[in-house]
């Protein structure tokens, strides 16, 4: 159930808390800025930054008088439940498709035509473990090390799972091995895995709880685990994969929702996402202190080996390739990822 937060008088707004498939909302779609409740529905991990950012907002001449009702989960899962009737005026995903199925019923085909191409946000797969490092895990290949228990969600209903497995995957291709490695390899991660939560932010709290010795995980998902105390430390991979996270209003989301994505894709707005851990899709944005990075100073170190969706031939291509719900690679490893 979706959760409104409120101002009154001259007093900002802080975003809202999370909520799964609420079906029913009350946001304006029409009308004057100043008043207005915007509907935000989003993929569960950028839950701080959306609170920090429509905060943010609030203290903008077009955030002045804007309340929120906000529906955090999933990214397929709020994709479908966008797509069923719920109501969105400002919608995020962790993957591109599950906002173009969105086009052209709910979004404007050219949602993607902006400076940013309709990114919001980047982030690269990082493999986080316990305090310490107990296991002395340094790569990819310590993972199918015998006794290693490996939590990653499930890439049937999380964005997040999508990026983990492909970032798996890819590192042996990266490595210069063949795809008959790479699905090798694949099979034996997921051999490892003991827990496959429904999103990202589920697999973080189960990890957190107890389960497993390692958990595959955003970047900024794991510096915002420490920046909330949370005892687990985290590496970057020699080779990872670089997430994009699309965003986009609504055809009928009031003028408001605009401005807050605008907002959202300025250097004000991409200084809140990187305070969150995330890394900017501008090039000129100063990031300062990251608290919960390895190197708060340096936040975001290059990745020597960095793989994109476009290097694996975009998203309709890794989709049918790894995802189809017969045919596809990961479906025929794991079962139901599609």
């Amino acid at each position: 159930m979706s959760t409104p937060r409120r101002r009154s008088g001259a007093a900002l707004v802080a975003a809202t808390a999370a909520s799964v498939l609420a079906l029913t909302g009350c946001s304006s779609s029409s009308g004057a800025s100043s008043g207005s409740t915007l509907s935000l529905v989003a993929y569960s991990v950028p839950k701080p930054a959306y609170e920090a950012l429509t905060s943010a907002f609030a203290a903008t001449a077009g955030g002045k008088g804007i309340t929120w009702k906000s529906s955090y989960g999933a990214s397929g899962t709020q994709s479908q439940a966008v797509s069923n009737g719920q109501k969105a005026d400002y919608v995020a995903f962790s993957l591109e498709p599950d906002l173009t199925k969105l086009v052209p019923k709910f979004v404007d085909a050219g949602w993607n035509s902006g400076p940013t191409k309709g990114l919001v946000s980047k982030s690269v797969v990082v493999i986080a473990v316990r305090k310490g490092n107990p296991l002395h895990i340094s790569g990819w290949n310590d993972l199918i090390k015998p006794g290693v228990k490996i939590v990653t969600p499930d890439p049937g209903s999380s964005g997040s799972a999508k990026w983990n497995v492909l970032a798996a995957y890819s590192h042996v291709l990266a490595d210069g091995g063949t795809e008959a490695q790479a699905q090798t390899y694949l099979k034996t991660f997921f051999d490892h895995v003991v827990s496959k939560p429904a999103s990202g932010s589920n697999a973080t709290s189960t990890f957190l709880n107890g389960t497993g010795d390692v958990l595959i995980s955003y970047e900024n998902e794991a510096i915002a685990a420490r920046q909330k105390g949370q005892s687990l430390d985290y590496l970057v991979p020699a080779e990872t994969i670089l997430i994009e996270n699309p965003a986009a209003v609504t055809k009928t989301a009031p003028k408001a929702a605009k401005e807050f994505l605008s907002f959202v894709e300025s250097a004000a707005g991409q200084k809140v996402f990187a305070s969150k851990g995330y890394r900017p899709v501008l090039d000129n944005v100063t990031t300062g202190n990251v608290p919960g990075a390895n190197d708060p100073a340096h936040p975001f170190p290059k990745v020597a080996k960095l793989q994109t969706i476009a290097d694996l031939g975009g998203w309709s291509a890794v989709n049918k390739k790894y995802f189809d719900k017969t045919s596809g690679i990961v479906t025929k490893i794991v079962g139901g990822a599609g």
